[in-house]
């Protein structure tokens, strides 16, 4: 029997990714570079028990709210970036990598600050693809003096007025904070109403290591192993641990919404007294890198909703575009094209 809800859905899908299109999401956060060394595998080394690797080519990418804010241009919107990066050459070559769309003239450059960097070290043979071997991790030099966090402020607040969204991305390095979730929710509340932007703009949040201490914004999008971590459970597939935890969640940070991110077992939709939406993975036997998949998720929900989706609607649209990014390698975007041709061809629309 055909369904008859498909063309209307359907429809109502392309409308809302054709209205990414001049969307303006202020992106706040974390900027990491994601660093990819390549290289073929060539022998055993004689010193130790280790591969030694040909050099081939190094890639550096905007990872975080970097990432975030380039997904946000892939998909037709326009990013304001607003973060900090050190005066040193991984902040210079993070700035230079950014797509067209992001508006990187709210990012701080800290003389004594160090821009974190994230190295992965890939290896393969000439027929086979790359394997990651090893991670490096170069963190920031926190704590920043008064004079950054005020020259920060000052570039951040006045972005504003103008946007249609706020995404906030915290990767734990102590920029984004709850009191800094409060300054911006206050001032998108008290922003003046126009007849191209008549309401306040939906404020998300992703969070890797103090969750529950953002409170009173439209939505978080952490993963599960994040929501295990802060409730001390194990979930797996457990569905009643897992409603019991996305209650908790919901009552805790009072967020108008909750969408726990669950890998293979797709997603699953908490709002206050309404029943949970669980979402399928899609895509999942093509997966190739999990590489900053959350921060494409929150990007789509955080465009979506600027153009005017529900949050069910904004959580399909970013299940979507989370099982497209996990198809390609590296830290990755999905355009509003590929987008628009995955909702067409899932079935299940």
């Amino acid at each position: 029997m055909p369904n008859r809800n498909l063309p209307s859905r359907l429809d109502r899908w392309r409308s809302l990714v054709g209205g990414f299109a001049g969307r303006r999401v202020l992106v706040v956060g974390d900027l990491i570079a994601d660093e990819f060394i390549y290289g073929e595998v060539s022998r055993v080394s004689r010193e130790a028990p280790v591969l030694i690797l040909k050099y081939d080519t190094t890639q550096l990418v905007a990872g975080g709210a970097g990432n975030a804010a380039n997904n946000i241009a892939a998909l037709g919107g326009r990013a304001i970036l607003a973060g900090i990066v050190g005066a040193d050459g991984e902040g210079r070559r993070l700035l230079s990598s950014f797509r067209r769309g992001v508006d990187r003239s709210r990012v701080v450059r800290a003389q004594q600050y160090r821009t974190p960097v994230k190295t992965r070290v890939l290896a393969g043979g000439v027929h086979s693809s790359k394997q990651q071997v090893v991670r490096i991790d170069r963190e920031a030099g926190w704590p920043l003096g008064e004079d950054v966090s005020r020259a920060f402020a000052k570039k951040l607040l006045p972005a504003l007025a103008d946007c249609d969204a706020v995404l906030l991305s915290d990767y734990g390095s102590g920029l984004v904070t709850p009191a800094l979730a409060a300054a911006v929710r206050k001032a998108a509340r008290g922003r003046p109403r126009n007849a191209s932007r008549p309401r306040v703009p939906p404020v998300l949040v992703d969070s890797r290591y103090q969750l529950f201490n953002f409170r009173d914004l439209s939505m978080c999008t952490p993963n599960e192993s994040e929501v295990e971590q802060a409730l001390g459970i194990r979930i797996d597939d457990n569905g009643d641990v897992l409603e019991r935890a996305g209650r908790e969640l919901l009552r805790r940070t009072r967020m108008a919404a909750a969408l726990i991110t669950r890998g293979s077992r797709g997603m699953a939709l908490f709002q206050p007294r309404q029943p949970t939406v669980h979402i399928p993975i899609v895509g999942l036997d093509e997966v190739a890198d999990v590489t900053g998949a959350g921060d494409t998720v929150i990007a789509t929900a955080a465009l979506a909703m600027a153009a005017g989706a529900t949050f069910r609607e904004a959580a399909e649209l970013a299940n979507h575009a989370g099982g497209l990014v996990v198809m390609k390698r590296g830290t990755a975007t999905v355009s509003a094209a590929e987008l628009e041709a995955a909702v067409a061809a899932d079935g299940r629309t």
